[in-house]
Formats: C-alpha cells, structure tokens, sequence
C-alpha cells in the first residue's frame, strides 16, 4: 500500500508542475495522470474492491484539493513576475521635425518607410502616393509619432 500511496502522491505533484511550470499538455501532465491511473488499478488488483474504491475516492478528493490550491490566486502571485513596466514606446517628433522640413527618401515609401530629415533617419508616411528611394520629400504633418510626408515640387 506504501508504494500506491507514492505512486499517488507523485502524480498529484507531477500535475502540480504541469499547471504550474510546464504550460500546455507535456509529459510531466501525461505522466501524472499516467502514475495516478496506474496506482488506483493497482490497489483494485493487489488490496481488492474495497480498497480500490477507498483509492479512488482518495485520489479524487486529492486531486480536486490539489488542483483548487494551485490555481488560487495567492499560488500564482508567488510564482509570478511582479514588476511593471514604465516605458513608452511613442517617440515625440514634434520638437525634431516641423512641418515644411525637407528631406530625402532612404527606402520605398508604400506608403510608409524610412527618409532622413535634417540629419536623422525617421519613419515616415507618404500621403496618398508611392514615393520612390532619393526623391526629395517635404514634410506637411507631424502628429506625435507620425510624420507625413509629400514629394517635394520640382
């Protein structure tokens, strides 16, 4: 009976870190349930009938605990990351470039690519229209992290 009990035992751990470690269906999950049926058919086989249905209910119950433990909230907040992040991912072109600027194209822009504008390499937009690579542009709106650009009239 000592080995159906550790059998049980680690199966219930080896689903333990299938939900907790091991996202997705691996082989610690498979292998927990595995461990687990193989315990209770041994004590229907080796104690008898009584036996095997005081296992089952046993590992039920256990199961069930083992599960509602690990997926409560105060289980994940110790196994998981609490930082924040701060950062922003929004460049502010207002104050580098301003509408009437010009440029030079570095890529396609269809409809967006990269232009050098006074010195600096930006992603730009082009309004309306492909512009081809080295054509000289003009830029006519800057939002926060958006420039449009328009070729510039020859």
């Amino acid at each position: 009976m000592f080995w159906i009990i550790t059998l049980i035992l680690l199966g219930l751990f080896l689903l333990i870190v299938e939900f907790l470690l091991i996202p997705g269906v691996t082989v610690a999950g498979i292998g927990g349930m595995l461990v687990i049926v193989y315990a209770v058919y041994s004590a229907y086989v080796d104690h008898g009938t009584t036996t095997g249905h005081i296992t089952l209910i046993f590992t039920a119950i256990a199961s069930i605990i083992t599960i509602a433990f690990s997926l409560r909230a105060k289980t994940w907040r110790r196994v998981s990351l609490d930082t924040n992040v701060d950062s922003k991912v929004i460049e502010d072109y207002d104050k580098e470039v301003k509408p009437g600027d010009e440029g030079l194209t570095i890529s396609r822009l269809a409809p967006a690519g990269k232009a050098s504008i006074n010195g600096n390499v930006y992603e730009v937009w082009a309004q309306g229209e492909l512009v081809d690579p080295k054509t000289p542009i003009t830029v006519i709106k800057v939002d926060t992290n958006k420039i449009i650009v328009k070729p510039k009239q020859l």
